[in-house]
Parts: structure tokens; C-alpha cells; sequence
């Protein structure tokens, strides 16, 4: 699953782009200074937009990414099958994200890296929910889902990629998930084998 993803826009853009969607972007810890990452690994500090005071507002906050499980693992994505996450749910921002694939190669040590973007738009949003935890502070989780066409011939699951007009809804948690939480189109993701 997801372990490895990347932001490389500024939160200028960002917050232009959540404007035009009339969702109002709070800053409560104030404006956070996004350097560009390419890659975002697990327990690494991400940026995030959960559910602010009301639902066409949302807080820009810097969160870690997965808490520790009991087995001490840590939960970096979660399952939304028949889920309807009524607390908690925040925007992941991300420009890509990686999959890993085993080499058709045996003699080939390491596994094939897959970069896969949003066609047609810069940056995207994936589900996921936050939580506080006594060990690590708030943190957050991806979700996962059955693939999509484009995801299927590289795994078996796949993150919750949203799509825009359904960002404002993701931050209601009065709106149910299952009509939120869906797969995109064939054709919607670009991929290309990287690193």
C-alpha cells in the first residue's frame, strides 16, 4: 500500500485552489512553510486540511503521518470498505504517489517505484482521518479502498483519491462516506516508473 508520496506545489496555490472551491482555509497555527518533498515517507511531518468550524472551512495544520498501532506498527493507511467516519476526516495533500512492484527481473535487488499524478490537474486530495494519540500527537491515515483501473494491474488496494467537487463534502462528516469514497475513471491517473 501507500507508504511514499509527494507535495511539490506551494500552499499559495493551494489555498487559491480551496478558494475557488469556496472552502475557507483557516491557518490557526499559522501560514506553514512548505518546502517542496518528493517524497513523504511514514511518521514524517505532512501538511493536512481537516474539518474546521464549519463545513465550508477548513484548518491548514502540519500533522505526522500514522500512529502507533498496539502491535507498535504504525497505521499509515486504513481501510474506509462500509466505514463511515463521522470524526476526524481531513484532506491529504499530494501532487503523487508512489507504488512499489517486485521486478520481473529475480536478479534485480530493488522494486520498481511507480510515481502516479492527477491528469490534468496539479495537485489533488487524498481521504483520510486524524486522530490524537498519547504516544506521537495528532496524526493521520490514509484510506484505502478496492483499486481502480488504473491502480489495479500495480496493487491490490489503493488510496482514496477525491475528487474536487467533493472535497467540501469529505470535511462534513454529516455527509455520508459511501457516496464520497468511490474509484476514479480509467484514464484518470498518469504513471510512469521513476527512481
Amino acid at each position: 500500500m501507500c507508504n511514499d508520496y509527494r507535495l511539490e506545489v506551494d500552499v499559495a496555490s493551494i489555498i487559491e485552489d480551496f478558494d475557488s472551491l469556496k472552502i475557507k482555509i483557516e491557518t490557526p497555527e499559522g501560514v506553514p512553510n512548505l518546502a517542496p518533498r518528493a517524497d513523504i515517507k511514514i511518521t514524517d511531518t505532512a501538511p493536512i486540511v481537516r474539518t474546521g468550524a464549519s463545513r465550508l472551512a477548513g484548518e491548514l495544520v502540519q500533522r505526522r503521518w500514522s500512529w502507533p498501532a498496539p502491535s507498535k506498527k504504525p497505521v499509515y493507511n486504513f481501510r474506509s470498505d462500509g466505514r463511515e467516519f463521522t470524526t476526524g476526516r481531513c484532506l491529504i495533500l499530494a501532487d503523487g504517489f508512489y507504488e512499489f512492484t517486485t521486478p520481473e527481473d529475480p536478479k534485480k535487488k530493488r522494486k520498481d517505484k511507480w510515481l502516479f499524478t492527477k491528469k490534468g490537474e496539479p495537485w489533488f486530495c487524498i481521504a483520510g482521518i486524524w486522530r490524537s494519540n498519547p504516544d506521537v500527537g495528532e496524526a493521520f491515515t490514509m484510506l484505502t479502498m478496492e483499486p481502480g483501473p488504473d491502480i489495479a494491474p500495480y496493487h491490490d488496494r489503493q488510496i482514496a483519491i477525491l475528487d474536487r467537487s467533493d472535497w467540501a463534502d469529505w470535511l462534513d462528516p454529516s455527509v455520508s462516506a459511501k457516496g464520497i469514497l468511490k474509484t476514479l475513471p480509467a484514464g484518470s491517473l498518469s504513471v510512469e516508473q521513476v527512481g
